[in-house]
Protein backbone atom coordinates (compact mmCIF):
# COMPACT_ATOMS: atom_id res chain seq x y z
CA UNK A 1 0.00 0.00 0.00
CA UNK A 2 1.38 3.23 -0.78
CA UNK A 3 0.12 7.01 0.26
CA UNK A 4 0.97 9.60 -2.34
CA UNK A 5 4.69 9.63 -2.93
CA UNK A 6 5.94 8.66 0.35
CA UNK A 7 7.30 4.87 1.10
CA UNK A 8 5.17 1.90 0.94
CA UNK A 9 4.16 -0.64 3.43
CA UNK A 10 6.20 -4.01 2.99
CA UNK A 11 3.29 -6.68 2.53
CA UNK A 12 3.32 -9.32 5.42
CA UNK A 13 5.63 -12.69 5.19
CA UNK A 14 2.29 -14.57 6.27
CA UNK A 15 -0.72 -13.41 4.98
CA UNK A 16 -3.54 -14.66 6.09
CA UNK A 17 -1.77 -16.80 8.51
CA UNK A 18 -4.03 -19.11 10.85
CA UNK A 19 -1.99 -19.44 13.55
CA UNK A 20 -1.81 -23.31 13.22
CA UNK A 21 1.35 -25.34 13.14
CA UNK A 22 3.10 -24.86 9.83
CA UNK A 23 2.26 -27.81 7.56
CA UNK A 24 5.75 -27.86 6.73
CA UNK A 25 5.95 -29.13 10.99
CA UNK A 26 2.88 -30.73 11.04
CA UNK A 27 3.88 -34.45 10.36
CA UNK A 28 6.68 -34.67 12.07
CA UNK A 29 6.24 -32.70 15.50
CA UNK A 30 7.33 -36.16 17.00
CA UNK A 31 10.72 -36.49 15.69
CA UNK A 32 13.66 -33.88 16.30
CA UNK A 33 15.50 -34.70 13.47
CA UNK A 34 12.78 -34.20 10.87
CA UNK A 35 11.80 -31.44 12.81
CA UNK A 36 15.64 -30.18 13.01
CA UNK A 37 14.96 -30.80 8.93
CA UNK A 38 12.11 -28.48 8.46
CA UNK A 39 12.32 -26.10 10.29
CA UNK A 40 14.67 -24.02 9.07
CA UNK A 41 11.85 -22.62 5.91
CA UNK A 42 8.50 -23.44 8.66
CA UNK A 43 6.81 -20.70 10.53
CA UNK A 44 7.34 -20.23 13.67
CA UNK A 45 6.00 -18.06 16.38
CA UNK A 46 8.52 -16.11 18.77
CA UNK A 47 6.51 -14.52 21.84
CA UNK A 48 6.80 -11.02 22.97
CA UNK A 49 5.67 -9.83 26.46
CA UNK A 50 5.43 -6.53 27.66
CA UNK A 51 8.54 -5.74 30.53
CA UNK A 52 8.31 -2.39 32.70
CA UNK A 53 11.23 -0.27 32.28
CA UNK A 54 13.28 -0.04 34.76
CA UNK A 55 12.07 3.40 37.12
CA UNK A 56 9.51 1.25 39.53
CA UNK A 57 8.16 4.89 40.99
CA UNK A 58 7.24 5.73 37.29
CA UNK A 59 5.71 2.66 36.96
CA UNK A 60 3.68 2.72 39.36
CA UNK A 61 2.01 5.65 38.06
CA UNK A 62 1.79 5.27 34.59
CA UNK A 63 1.51 1.15 34.58
CA UNK A 64 2.20 -0.43 31.28
CA UNK A 65 2.71 3.12 29.60
CA UNK A 66 6.20 2.68 30.72
CA UNK A 67 7.14 -0.93 29.43
CA UNK A 68 8.19 -2.30 26.37
CA UNK A 69 8.35 -5.35 24.07
CA UNK A 70 10.53 -7.58 24.39
CA UNK A 71 11.97 -11.40 23.25
CA UNK A 72 11.47 -14.12 26.06
CA UNK A 73 14.73 -15.99 26.37
CA UNK A 74 15.25 -18.51 29.44
CA UNK A 75 18.57 -18.70 31.61
CA UNK A 76 19.51 -23.03 32.37
CA UNK A 77 21.01 -23.34 35.47
CA UNK A 78 24.06 -23.75 33.92
CA UNK A 79 23.69 -19.68 32.80
CA UNK A 80 23.36 -20.93 28.65
CA UNK A 81 20.57 -18.59 27.67
CA UNK A 82 17.56 -19.71 24.88
CA UNK A 83 15.03 -18.21 22.97
CA UNK A 84 11.60 -19.46 23.52
CA UNK A 85 9.63 -20.36 19.91
CA UNK A 86 6.20 -22.14 19.43
CA UNK A 87 4.62 -24.09 16.87
CA UNK A 88 1.38 -22.80 16.97
CA UNK A 89 -0.09 -19.77 18.62
CA UNK A 90 -1.89 -22.59 20.70
CA UNK A 91 0.76 -23.99 21.95
CA UNK A 92 2.41 -20.37 22.64
CA UNK A 93 -1.05 -19.05 24.29
CA UNK A 94 -1.24 -22.57 26.64
CA UNK A 95 2.29 -21.26 27.86
CA UNK A 96 1.14 -17.53 28.34
CA UNK A 97 -2.10 -15.71 27.11
CA UNK A 98 -0.53 -12.40 27.58
CA UNK A 99 2.16 -13.45 25.33
CA UNK A 100 2.16 -11.67 21.68
CA UNK A 101 2.50 -13.84 18.55
CA UNK A 102 5.63 -12.76 16.25
CA UNK A 103 5.50 -14.81 13.01
CA UNK A 104 9.00 -15.70 11.65
CA UNK A 105 10.78 -17.96 9.51
CA UNK A 106 12.53 -20.93 11.95
CA UNK A 107 16.21 -19.54 10.49
CA UNK A 108 15.34 -16.51 11.26
CA UNK A 109 14.56 -17.35 14.89
CA UNK A 110 17.84 -19.13 14.94
CA UNK A 111 19.63 -16.03 13.71
CA UNK A 112 17.85 -13.08 16.22
CA UNK A 113 18.49 -16.45 19.45
CA UNK A 114 22.44 -16.17 18.40
CA UNK A 115 21.91 -12.25 18.05
CA UNK A 116 21.48 -12.01 20.82
CA UNK A 117 23.41 -14.71 22.73
CA UNK A 118 21.60 -17.40 23.11
CA UNK A 119 23.05 -20.62 22.63
CA UNK A 120 19.82 -22.85 22.16
CA UNK A 121 16.03 -22.39 21.02
CA UNK A 122 13.35 -24.64 23.37
CA UNK A 123 10.60 -25.05 20.93
CA UNK A 124 6.51 -25.55 22.29
CA UNK A 125 7.97 -25.69 25.81
CA UNK A 126 5.74 -27.56 28.16
CA UNK A 127 4.10 -29.46 25.33
CA UNK A 128 4.52 -33.13 23.94
CA UNK A 129 5.85 -31.86 21.12
CA UNK A 130 8.91 -29.98 22.71
CA UNK A 131 12.38 -29.67 21.24
CA UNK A 132 15.51 -28.01 22.30
CA UNK A 133 17.90 -26.71 19.07
CA UNK A 134 21.35 -26.30 20.36
CA UNK A 135 24.25 -24.28 19.70
CA UNK A 136 25.70 -26.24 16.76
CA UNK A 137 22.22 -26.91 15.05
CA UNK A 138 21.15 -23.03 15.82
CA UNK A 139 24.47 -22.31 14.15
CA UNK A 140 23.70 -24.57 11.01
CA UNK A 141 19.77 -23.12 10.64
CA UNK A 142 20.89 -19.66 11.16
CA UNK A 143 23.06 -19.69 8.26
CA UNK A 144 20.69 -21.60 6.11
CA UNK A 145 22.02 -25.39 6.39
CA UNK A 146 20.35 -28.59 5.35
CA UNK A 147 20.05 -31.75 7.67
CA UNK A 148 20.01 -34.39 5.30
CA UNK A 149 20.12 -37.85 6.06
CA UNK A 150 22.86 -40.71 5.37
CA UNK A 151 23.68 -44.10 5.54
CA UNK A 152 25.36 -43.43 8.52
CA UNK A 153 23.05 -40.84 10.46
CA UNK A 154 22.38 -37.00 9.46
CA UNK A 155 24.82 -34.51 8.28
CA UNK A 156 24.31 -30.30 7.72
CA UNK A 157 25.13 -29.09 4.55
CA UNK A 158 25.37 -25.80 2.63
CA UNK A 159 23.22 -25.43 -0.27
CA UNK A 160 24.55 -25.23 -3.86
CA UNK A 161 25.06 -21.55 -5.01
Amino acid sequence: MSCGEGPSLAEPAFPNDDGLVDPVLADVLADSARVLARIAEARIFTPVVAVLLDDPEVASVEGDKNSEMAAVFMTGADGRKALLAFTSVATMSAWNTQARPVSVYGKDAAQAALDDGASAMLLDLGTPSFHVIETDDLMHLAAGHQLVQTPVGSAWIEPAS
